[in-house]
């Protein structure tokens, strides 16, 4: 009789991990990912360093039968995505990048679990963790479309495993933006059939270009317009965002946000 890790499945995942110039970050993904109690299909590592530290790690140790790795030169964050999106080969995809990692072993398993529970969903998304000013705090809530103005604020792409038909549907990563690709993508993809899981998934690593807060909010707010045109409601979220960003560079700032966490107010 097959256990519950190896029953059969009617999905399976690869996971795409894009790195630059990190190894140990690497390191801790690759473990996270060969913890999992369901391994995935694959996991192909996209390295567009400009040194050889990394190759020579991929390629002078041995690894699972799913890891697979390309290293070449990139142009940008958008273009290593769709380099791992095109090799990929599962239905389902995820895109966990390098430092980043699943908080359990059984992320990968109750992902599939709730695909086949209901073969309509496109994609499902979870809870993350974050730091946020001193804090690290569990971020993530119930997706809804008509406050897209918000940005990936309720979401992150790194707990989304979604299908890989929505890039035969909507088209890859947008390359001509820098940080908000991932929000573009969501944008194009609201109306899909998703569903949130309501289990912290991810541990973020709070580093690299997507810590650009006000870069990140000018991309987002050019990504919306383009969708749905001007809105009074993204200008004031964004003014919110950016004097809250301000704020916890002060003293009295990470008070509120200590203050904020003990409440449990992390997502509002």
């Amino acid at each position: 009789m097959l256990g519950r890790n190896y029953m059969l499945m009617s999905h399976n995942i690869s996971v795409i991990t894009i790195c630059f110039n990190n190894l140990s970050e690497l390191i801790r993904t690759i473990d996270s990912v060969d913890s999992q109690s369901v391994k995935p299909h694959q996991h192909i590592i996209v390295d567009g360093s400009t040194n050889s530290e990394i190759r020579d790690y991929l390629e002078q140790n041995q690894h699972p039968s799913y890891r697979e790795w390309i290293s070449e030169p990139d142009n940008g964050i958008a273009d290593a995505f769709n380099k791992g999106i095109l090799a990929s080969s599962g239905d389902i995809v995820n895109m966990l990048n390098s430092g980043d990692c699943y908080v359990d072993s059984n992320v990968i398993e109750t992902v599939l679990n709730t695909f086949q529970e209901d073969e309509k969903l496109m994609w499902v998304y979870g809870k993350m963790y974050r730091m946020k000013g001193d804090q690290r705090v569990l971020v993530g809530k119930q997706f809804d479309s008509r406050k897209l103005y918000r940005g990936m604020r309720c979401i992150s792409h790194q707990t989304m495993f979604f299908k890989k038909q929505l890039h035969d549907m909507y088209g890859l990563y947008d390359t001509s933006i820098r940080i908000a690709m991932d929000y573009d993508f969501v944008c194009r993809i609201a109306s899909e059939k998703s569903k949130f899981i309501e289990i912290p998934m991810v541990d973020f690593l709070p580093d690299g270009v997507g810590s650009d807060t006000f870069e990140g909010l000018k991309e987002v707010k050019i990504v919306y317009e383009k969708y749905h045109g001007k809105s009074i409601k993204l200008l004031f979220w964004n003014l919110r965002q950016k004097t809250l960003h301000l704020l916890l560079q002060t003293k009295f700032g990470l008070f509120l946000n200590r203050v904020k966490v003990w409440l449990k107010l992390e997502n509002f």
